[in-house]
Protein backbone atom coordinates (compact mmCIF):
# COMPACT_ATOMS: atom_id res chain seq x y z
CA UNK A 1 0.00 0.00 0.00
CA UNK A 2 1.00 3.72 -1.10
CA UNK A 3 2.42 5.59 2.22
CA UNK A 4 -0.38 8.02 1.71
CA UNK A 5 -2.58 5.14 3.09
CA UNK A 6 -0.06 3.35 5.52
CA UNK A 7 0.07 3.76 9.39
CA UNK A 8 3.08 2.75 11.17
CA UNK A 9 1.50 -0.29 13.52
CA UNK A 10 0.01 -1.96 10.68
CA UNK A 11 3.16 -1.60 8.24
CA UNK A 12 5.44 -2.73 10.96
CA UNK A 13 3.55 -6.28 11.05
CA UNK A 14 4.19 -6.57 7.11
CA UNK A 15 8.02 -4.87 7.25
CA UNK A 16 10.71 -7.36 6.01
CA UNK A 17 12.16 -7.24 9.17
CA UNK A 18 9.54 -8.20 10.92
CA UNK A 19 9.06 -11.15 8.69
CA UNK A 20 12.01 -12.22 9.13
CA UNK A 21 12.52 -11.92 12.79
CA UNK A 22 8.73 -14.18 12.55
CA UNK A 23 10.71 -17.01 10.25
CA UNK A 24 13.63 -17.11 12.55
CA UNK A 25 11.21 -17.82 15.88
CA UNK A 26 9.61 -20.31 14.12
CA UNK A 27 13.06 -22.02 13.18
CA UNK A 28 14.68 -21.63 16.84
CA UNK A 29 11.16 -22.91 18.30
CA UNK A 30 11.03 -25.87 15.96
CA UNK A 31 14.83 -26.54 16.91
CA UNK A 32 14.37 -26.27 20.44
CA UNK A 33 11.55 -28.54 20.36
CA UNK A 34 13.41 -31.13 18.40
CA UNK A 35 16.61 -31.08 20.90
CA UNK A 36 14.08 -31.77 23.32
CA UNK A 37 12.63 -34.84 21.38
CA UNK A 38 16.89 -36.14 20.75
CA UNK A 39 16.53 -35.44 17.10
CA UNK A 40 18.90 -32.83 16.84
CA UNK A 41 21.94 -32.15 19.53
CA UNK A 42 20.94 -29.30 21.92
CA UNK A 43 23.90 -27.59 22.16
CA UNK A 44 22.96 -26.65 18.28
CA UNK A 45 19.33 -25.62 19.40
CA UNK A 46 20.85 -23.43 21.73
CA UNK A 47 23.32 -21.90 19.02
CA UNK A 48 20.94 -21.43 16.58
CA UNK A 49 18.78 -19.60 19.44
CA UNK A 50 21.73 -17.20 20.71
CA UNK A 51 23.46 -16.40 17.33
CA UNK A 52 20.31 -16.34 14.96
CA UNK A 53 18.75 -14.11 17.45
CA UNK A 54 21.79 -11.76 17.68
CA UNK A 55 21.92 -11.93 13.77
CA UNK A 56 18.51 -11.24 13.76
CA UNK A 57 18.40 -8.19 16.11
CA UNK A 58 21.16 -6.77 14.22
CA UNK A 59 19.80 -6.84 11.10
CA UNK A 60 20.21 -4.03 8.97
CA UNK A 61 19.43 -3.04 5.22
CA UNK A 62 22.91 -4.29 3.81
CA UNK A 63 21.51 -7.84 5.17
CA UNK A 64 18.44 -7.65 4.04
CA UNK A 65 19.83 -6.47 0.56
CA UNK A 66 22.43 -9.89 0.74
CA UNK A 67 19.58 -12.21 1.39
CA UNK A 68 18.17 -10.54 -1.73
CA UNK A 69 21.49 -11.17 -2.88
CA UNK A 70 21.38 -14.84 -2.56
CA UNK A 71 17.94 -15.27 -3.78
CA UNK A 72 18.51 -14.02 -6.91
CA UNK A 73 20.77 -17.09 -7.19
CA UNK A 74 19.09 -19.95 -5.16
CA UNK A 75 15.57 -18.36 -6.45
CA UNK A 76 13.97 -19.33 -3.18
CA UNK A 77 13.51 -16.86 -0.82
CA UNK A 78 13.31 -19.70 2.63
CA UNK A 79 16.51 -20.57 1.26
CA UNK A 80 18.06 -17.49 0.83
CA UNK A 81 17.23 -16.59 4.53
CA UNK A 82 18.52 -19.94 6.21
CA UNK A 83 21.57 -19.68 3.92
CA UNK A 84 21.92 -15.81 5.35
CA UNK A 85 21.15 -16.58 9.16
CA UNK A 86 24.19 -19.76 8.49
CA UNK A 87 26.91 -17.81 6.99
CA UNK A 88 30.23 -17.05 9.10
CA UNK A 89 30.27 -13.65 9.35
CA UNK A 90 33.88 -11.61 8.64
CA UNK A 91 34.58 -11.66 12.25
CA UNK A 92 34.03 -15.09 12.33
CA UNK A 93 30.66 -14.95 14.49
CA UNK A 94 27.93 -17.62 13.49
CA UNK A 95 26.19 -20.51 14.21
CA UNK A 96 29.43 -22.44 12.38
CA UNK A 97 28.32 -26.41 11.91
CA UNK A 98 25.08 -26.30 14.49
CA UNK A 99 23.82 -24.42 11.12
CA UNK A 100 22.97 -27.49 9.51
CA UNK A 101 20.41 -28.50 12.17
CA UNK A 102 18.29 -25.79 11.48
CA UNK A 103 14.96 -26.20 9.54
CA UNK A 104 15.74 -30.28 10.25
CA UNK A 105 12.25 -32.33 8.32
CA UNK A 106 10.88 -29.03 7.44
CA UNK A 107 9.75 -27.57 4.22
CA UNK A 108 9.19 -23.98 3.47
CA UNK A 109 5.68 -23.67 3.74
CA UNK A 110 5.61 -24.87 7.63
CA UNK A 111 7.70 -21.41 7.88
CA UNK A 112 5.83 -18.85 5.76
CA UNK A 113 2.31 -20.29 6.03
CA UNK A 114 2.80 -20.23 9.89
CA UNK A 115 4.21 -16.68 9.72
CA UNK A 116 1.39 -15.47 7.32
CA UNK A 117 -1.30 -16.50 9.82
CA UNK A 118 0.85 -14.54 12.64
CA UNK A 119 0.53 -11.50 10.77
CA UNK A 120 -2.94 -12.22 9.92
CA UNK A 121 -3.49 -12.64 13.81
CA UNK A 122 -1.51 -9.51 14.54
CA UNK A 123 -3.26 -7.35 12.05
CA UNK A 124 -6.69 -8.81 12.87
CA UNK A 125 -5.84 -7.51 16.86
CA UNK A 126 -5.09 -3.94 15.61
CA UNK A 127 -8.17 -3.80 13.25
CA UNK A 128 -9.99 -4.95 16.25
CA UNK A 129 -8.64 -1.72 18.13
CA UNK A 130 -10.06 0.82 15.46
CA UNK A 131 -13.15 -1.30 15.15
CA UNK A 132 -13.60 -0.20 19.03
CA UNK A 133 -12.49 3.36 18.42
CA UNK A 134 -15.00 3.50 15.52
CA UNK A 135 -17.57 2.04 17.60
CA UNK A 136 -16.92 4.45 20.45
CA UNK A 137 -17.51 7.91 18.59
CA UNK A 138 -20.38 6.68 16.70
CA UNK A 139 -22.19 5.70 20.41
CA UNK A 140 -21.27 9.04 21.77
CA UNK A 141 -22.78 10.83 18.98
CA UNK A 142 -25.46 8.90 18.27
CA UNK A 143 -26.76 8.94 22.22
CA UNK A 144 -25.81 13.07 21.46
CA UNK A 145 -28.42 13.10 19.14
CA UNK A 146 -30.82 10.21 20.04
CA UNK A 147 -33.41 12.71 19.64
CA UNK A 148 -32.85 14.60 16.82
CA UNK A 149 -35.23 14.79 14.51
CA UNK A 150 -34.23 14.35 11.22
CA UNK A 151 -36.04 12.80 7.93
CA UNK A 152 -36.01 9.39 6.75
CA UNK A 153 -35.20 8.27 3.14
CA UNK A 154 -36.33 5.68 1.39
CA UNK A 155 -34.91 5.24 -2.80
CA UNK A 156 -34.00 9.12 -2.05
CA UNK A 157 -37.07 10.09 -1.44
CA UNK A 158 -38.44 12.00 2.01
CA UNK A 159 -40.34 8.50 3.60
CA UNK A 160 -40.68 9.38 7.36
CA UNK A 161 -39.46 11.41 10.83
CA UNK A 162 -36.24 9.28 12.63
CA UNK A 163 -33.72 10.64 14.25
CA UNK A 164 -29.95 11.18 13.65
CA UNK A 165 -28.53 9.19 16.54
CA UNK A 166 -30.74 6.34 15.05
CA UNK A 167 -29.03 6.35 12.01
CA UNK A 168 -26.09 6.43 13.96
CA UNK A 169 -26.98 3.75 15.56
CA UNK A 170 -27.38 1.63 12.89
CA UNK A 171 -24.13 1.83 11.82
CA UNK A 172 -23.32 1.15 15.05
CA UNK A 173 -24.81 -2.31 14.85
CA UNK A 174 -23.63 -2.82 11.59
CA UNK A 175 -19.51 -2.18 12.56
CA UNK A 176 -20.33 -4.53 15.60
CA UNK A 177 -21.45 -7.24 13.66
CA UNK A 178 -18.41 -6.90 11.41
CA UNK A 179 -15.96 -6.99 14.77
CA UNK A 180 -17.54 -10.39 15.61
CA UNK A 181 -16.98 -11.71 11.80
CA UNK A 182 -13.87 -9.96 12.19
CA UNK A 183 -12.73 -12.29 15.68
CA UNK A 184 -14.23 -15.45 14.38
CA UNK A 185 -11.77 -14.96 10.87
CA UNK A 186 -8.82 -14.17 13.36
CA UNK A 187 -9.58 -17.41 15.42
CA UNK A 188 -9.85 -19.04 12.51
CA UNK A 189 -6.75 -18.01 10.57
CA UNK A 190 -4.40 -18.80 13.90
CA UNK A 191 -3.49 -21.75 12.82
CA UNK A 192 0.51 -23.58 12.34
CA UNK A 193 1.85 -25.93 10.44
CA UNK A 194 5.36 -27.80 11.12
CA UNK A 195 4.15 -30.91 9.20
CA UNK A 196 7.02 -31.48 6.63
CA UNK A 197 6.59 -32.09 2.97
CA UNK A 198 2.69 -33.16 2.03
CA UNK A 199 1.99 -32.40 5.38
CA UNK A 200 2.75 -36.40 6.83
CA UNK A 201 4.75 -35.51 9.59
CA UNK A 202 7.48 -38.27 7.80
CA UNK A 203 10.32 -35.98 8.91
CA UNK A 204 9.23 -33.78 11.71
CA UNK A 205 7.64 -35.27 14.56
CA UNK A 206 3.80 -33.56 15.56
CA UNK A 207 5.45 -32.44 19.24
CA UNK A 208 7.87 -30.01 16.98
CA UNK A 209 4.10 -28.70 16.02
CA UNK A 210 2.56 -28.54 18.96
CA UNK A 211 5.28 -26.37 20.50
CA UNK A 212 5.97 -23.72 17.71
CA UNK A 213 1.88 -23.50 18.09
CA UNK A 214 1.96 -22.75 21.56
CA UNK A 215 4.62 -20.51 21.95
CA UNK A 216 3.12 -18.54 19.10
CA UNK A 217 -0.02 -18.39 20.40
CA UNK A 218 -2.05 -20.58 17.20
CA UNK A 219 -3.31 -23.93 17.10
CA UNK A 220 -1.72 -26.97 15.30
CA UNK A 221 -3.62 -27.40 11.71
CA UNK A 222 -5.38 -30.15 11.82
CA UNK A 223 -4.78 -31.67 8.16
CA UNK A 224 -1.90 -29.37 6.52
CA UNK A 225 -1.13 -30.97 3.34
CA UNK A 226 2.45 -28.75 3.57
CA UNK A 227 0.05 -25.93 3.16
CA UNK A 228 -2.19 -24.44 5.55
CA UNK A 229 -6.05 -24.48 3.58
CA UNK A 230 -6.97 -21.30 1.90
CA UNK A 231 -10.31 -21.40 3.15
CA UNK A 232 -9.10 -19.88 6.50
CA UNK A 233 -7.90 -17.11 4.57
CA UNK A 234 -10.96 -16.59 2.12
CA UNK A 235 -12.82 -16.09 5.48
CA UNK A 236 -10.50 -13.43 6.91
CA UNK A 237 -10.32 -11.30 3.31
CA UNK A 238 -14.51 -11.75 3.09
CA UNK A 239 -14.19 -10.38 6.89
CA UNK A 240 -12.33 -7.56 5.74
CA UNK A 241 -14.70 -6.72 2.58
CA UNK A 242 -17.37 -6.61 4.47
CA UNK A 243 -16.54 -4.19 6.86
CA UNK A 244 -15.23 -2.48 4.25
CA UNK A 245 -18.30 -2.14 2.50
CA UNK A 246 -20.00 -1.04 6.33
CA UNK A 247 -17.46 1.88 6.18
CA UNK A 248 -18.77 2.89 2.47
CA UNK A 249 -22.02 2.67 3.58
CA UNK A 250 -21.21 5.14 6.25
CA UNK A 251 -19.49 7.35 3.87
CA UNK A 252 -21.88 7.57 1.23
CA UNK A 253 -24.61 8.44 3.88
CA UNK A 254 -22.32 11.30 4.87
CA UNK A 255 -21.49 12.15 1.26
CA UNK A 256 -25.42 12.58 0.45
CA UNK A 257 -26.08 14.82 3.81
CA UNK A 258 -23.23 17.10 3.03
CA UNK A 259 -24.65 17.64 -0.43
CA UNK A 260 -25.60 21.62 -0.67
CA UNK A 261 -29.59 20.71 -1.71
CA UNK A 262 -29.17 18.62 1.88
CA UNK A 263 -26.71 19.85 4.13
CA UNK A 264 -27.80 18.29 7.59
CA UNK A 265 -24.27 16.86 8.33
CA UNK A 266 -21.09 17.94 6.96
CA UNK A 267 -17.29 17.15 7.48
CA UNK A 268 -15.52 19.00 9.60
CA UNK A 269 -13.44 21.92 7.37
CA UNK A 270 -10.12 22.52 8.99
CA UNK A 271 -8.87 26.15 9.72
CA UNK A 272 -6.86 26.70 6.54
CA UNK A 273 -8.32 23.47 4.41
CA UNK A 274 -8.83 24.16 0.98
CA UNK A 275 -11.72 22.60 -1.28
CA UNK A 276 -10.53 23.51 -4.67
CA UNK A 277 -8.22 24.84 -6.73
CA UNK A 278 -10.26 27.08 -8.91
CA UNK A 279 -13.68 27.80 -6.18
CA UNK A 280 -12.61 29.32 -2.93
CA UNK A 281 -15.92 28.78 -1.60
CA UNK A 282 -15.90 25.15 -1.85
CA UNK A 283 -15.73 22.76 0.92
CA UNK A 284 -16.03 18.63 -0.02
CA UNK A 285 -16.72 15.00 1.54
CA UNK A 286 -13.62 14.33 0.75
CA UNK A 287 -13.05 12.08 3.50
CA UNK A 288 -15.98 10.43 3.04
CA UNK A 289 -14.76 10.06 -0.83
CA UNK A 290 -11.70 9.38 0.21
CA UNK A 291 -13.30 6.62 2.15
CA UNK A 292 -15.40 4.88 -0.59
CA UNK A 293 -12.39 4.21 -2.99
CA UNK A 294 -10.27 2.37 0.07
CA UNK A 295 -13.60 0.52 0.73
CA UNK A 296 -13.70 -0.60 -3.49
CA UNK A 297 -9.90 -1.75 -2.73
CA UNK A 298 -10.42 -3.82 0.16
CA UNK A 299 -13.36 -5.60 -1.57
CA UNK A 300 -11.28 -6.17 -4.21
CA UNK A 301 -9.42 -8.37 -2.50
CA UNK A 302 -11.43 -10.98 -1.49
CA UNK A 303 -12.01 -12.20 -5.07
CA UNK A 304 -8.35 -13.57 -5.14
CA UNK A 305 -8.02 -14.97 -1.89
CA UNK A 306 -11.11 -17.22 -2.64
CA UNK A 307 -9.69 -18.23 -5.65
CA UNK A 308 -6.81 -19.26 -3.64
CA UNK A 309 -8.72 -21.97 -2.27
CA UNK A 310 -8.21 -24.10 -5.25
CA UNK A 311 -4.75 -24.90 -5.01
CA UNK A 312 -3.52 -27.99 -6.94
CA UNK A 313 -3.59 -31.38 -4.71
CA UNK A 314 -0.96 -31.04 -1.50
CA UNK A 315 -0.08 -27.36 -2.72
CA UNK A 316 1.22 -25.31 -5.59
CA UNK A 317 2.25 -21.24 -4.72
CA UNK A 318 -0.08 -19.38 -7.12
CA UNK A 319 -1.78 -18.57 -4.20
CA UNK A 320 1.74 -16.97 -2.89
CA UNK A 321 2.29 -13.80 -5.09
CA UNK A 322 -1.73 -13.12 -4.61
CA UNK A 323 -0.86 -13.42 -0.48
CA UNK A 324 2.36 -11.29 -0.79
CA UNK A 325 0.00 -8.43 -1.99
CA UNK A 326 -3.60 -8.70 -0.53
CA UNK A 327 -2.08 -9.47 2.83
CA UNK A 328 -0.48 -6.24 3.54
CA UNK A 329 -2.47 -4.22 1.15
CA UNK A 330 -6.28 -5.22 2.61
CA UNK A 331 -4.81 -5.03 6.28
CA UNK A 332 -3.14 -1.51 5.71
CA UNK A 333 -5.70 0.01 3.95
CA UNK A 334 -8.67 -1.10 6.13
CA UNK A 335 -6.67 0.05 8.88
CA UNK A 336 -6.15 3.32 7.98
CA UNK A 337 -9.95 3.41 6.41
CA UNK A 338 -11.06 3.02 9.85
CA UNK A 339 -8.83 5.36 11.84
CA UNK A 340 -10.23 7.91 9.14
CA UNK A 341 -13.77 6.80 9.52
CA UNK A 342 -13.32 7.58 13.08
CA UNK A 343 -11.99 10.83 13.15
CA UNK A 344 -14.84 11.94 10.36
CA UNK A 345 -17.52 11.01 13.14
CA UNK A 346 -15.79 12.20 16.01
CA UNK A 347 -15.82 15.60 14.42
CA UNK A 348 -19.00 15.37 12.19
CA UNK A 349 -20.82 19.04 12.05
CA UNK A 350 -24.31 18.35 12.43
CA UNK A 351 -27.06 21.03 11.27
CA UNK A 352 -30.44 20.32 13.60
CA UNK A 353 -32.44 23.02 12.06
CA UNK A 354 -31.14 22.40 8.69
CA UNK A 355 -32.51 18.71 9.40
CA UNK A 356 -35.80 20.32 10.87
CA UNK A 357 -36.41 22.29 7.94
CA UNK A 358 -35.46 19.48 5.08
CA UNK A 359 -37.94 17.55 7.81
CA UNK A 360 -41.08 20.18 7.35
CA UNK A 361 -40.14 20.99 3.19
CA UNK A 362 -42.93 18.76 1.95
CA UNK A 363 -45.55 20.67 3.47
CA UNK A 364 -46.12 17.15 6.05
CA UNK A 365 -46.84 15.09 4.02
CA UNK A 366 -44.28 12.57 5.47
CA UNK A 367 -46.96 12.20 8.03
CA UNK A 368 -49.15 10.04 5.55
CA UNK A 369 -49.52 6.78 7.06
CA UNK A 370 -50.19 8.15 10.32
CA UNK A 371 -53.07 10.00 9.01
CA UNK A 372 -54.28 6.76 6.99
CA UNK A 373 -54.22 4.69 10.16
CA UNK A 374 -56.22 7.27 11.89
CA UNK A 375 -58.62 7.39 9.43
CA UNK A 376 -58.64 3.26 9.07
CA UNK A 377 -58.87 3.55 12.91
CA UNK A 378 -61.99 5.86 12.27
CA UNK A 379 -64.07 3.51 10.65
CA UNK A 380 -62.61 4.38 6.91
CA UNK A 381 -61.95 1.26 4.93
CA UNK A 382 -58.25 1.28 3.92
CA UNK A 383 -58.69 1.34 0.52
CA UNK A 384 -61.04 4.42 0.38
CA UNK A 385 -58.52 5.97 3.44
CA UNK A 386 -55.19 5.54 0.91
CA UNK A 387 -57.02 7.18 -1.88
CA UNK A 388 -58.65 9.96 0.28
CA UNK A 389 -54.43 10.61 1.95
CA UNK A 390 -52.90 10.15 -1.07
CA UNK A 391 -55.60 12.82 -2.94
CA UNK A 392 -54.26 15.15 -0.13
CA UNK A 393 -50.68 14.44 -0.41
CA UNK A 394 -50.17 14.56 -4.41
CA UNK A 395 -52.28 18.27 -4.06
CA UNK A 396 -49.72 19.15 -1.57
CA UNK A 397 -46.75 18.04 -3.46
CA UNK A 398 -47.67 19.39 -6.88
CA UNK A 399 -48.12 22.41 -5.56
CA UNK A 400 -45.15 23.14 -3.36
CA UNK A 401 -43.89 26.63 -3.68
CA UNK A 402 -47.13 27.98 -5.92
CA UNK A 403 -49.32 30.63 -4.78
CA UNK A 404 -52.11 27.97 -4.84
CA UNK A 405 -50.20 25.64 -2.30
CA UNK A 406 -51.17 24.27 0.74
CA UNK A 407 -49.58 22.48 3.21
CA UNK A 408 -50.64 18.83 3.82
CA UNK A 409 -52.66 19.50 7.15
CA UNK A 410 -54.76 22.10 5.12
CA UNK A 411 -55.31 19.85 2.34
CA UNK A 412 -56.49 17.22 4.44
CA UNK A 413 -58.71 19.64 6.42
CA UNK A 414 -60.52 20.89 3.19
CA UNK A 415 -61.54 17.58 2.42
CA UNK A 416 -64.92 16.39 3.97
CA UNK A 417 -64.00 13.24 4.05
CA UNK A 418 -61.16 13.64 6.69
CA UNK A 419 -62.82 15.76 8.58
CA UNK A 420 -66.58 13.82 9.50
CA UNK A 421 -63.52 11.36 11.06
CA UNK A 422 -61.15 13.46 12.29
CA UNK A 423 -61.34 16.72 13.87
CA UNK A 424 -58.14 19.31 13.33
CA UNK A 425 -56.85 18.87 17.16
CA UNK A 426 -56.73 15.14 16.23
CA UNK A 427 -55.55 15.73 13.36
CA UNK A 428 -52.24 17.65 14.97
CA UNK A 429 -51.70 14.74 17.41
CA UNK A 430 -51.58 12.42 14.52
CA UNK A 431 -48.97 14.42 12.70
CA UNK A 432 -47.04 15.14 15.80
CA UNK A 433 -43.15 14.29 14.97
CA UNK A 434 -42.51 13.00 18.94
CA UNK A 435 -44.79 10.77 18.21
CA UNK A 436 -42.55 8.91 16.16
CA UNK A 437 -39.94 9.23 18.68
CA UNK A 438 -41.43 7.24 21.53
CA UNK A 439 -39.89 3.88 21.34
CA UNK A 440 -36.12 5.65 20.50
CA UNK A 441 -34.45 5.31 23.40
CA UNK A 442 -35.58 1.82 24.41
CA UNK A 443 -34.19 1.14 20.43
CA UNK A 444 -30.99 2.36 21.27
CA UNK A 445 -30.86 0.92 24.59
CA UNK A 446 -31.53 -2.56 22.74
CA UNK A 447 -28.69 -1.83 20.00
CA UNK A 448 -26.06 -0.82 22.78
CA UNK A 449 -26.75 -3.98 25.05
CA UNK A 450 -24.68 -5.76 22.78
CA UNK A 451 -21.66 -3.79 23.45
Amino acid sequence: MVPRYTRPQMAAIWSPEARFRTLFEIEALAAEAMAEAGTIPRESAEAIRQEGGRRIEAMTEADLARIDEIERVTRHDVIAFLTWLGETRPDGSGMGEHARFMHQGMTSSDVLDTTLNLQLVRAADLLIEDLDTLLDALRRRAEEHALTPTIGRSHGIHAEPTTFGLKLAGHWAEFARGRNRLLVAREEVATAAISGPVGTFASVTPSVEAHVAAKLGLRPEPVSTQVIPRDRHAAFFCALAVIASSIERLAVEIRHLQRSEVREAEEYFHPGQKGSSAMPHKRNPVLSENLTGLARLVRGYATPALENVALWHERDISHSSVERVIGPDATIALDFALARAAGMVEKLVIYPDRMRANLESLGGVVHSQKVLLALTQAGMSREDAYATVQRSAMATWENLGTPEGRSFRDNLLADPAVTRLISPDALDGVMDPQRDFTHVRDTLARVFAQA
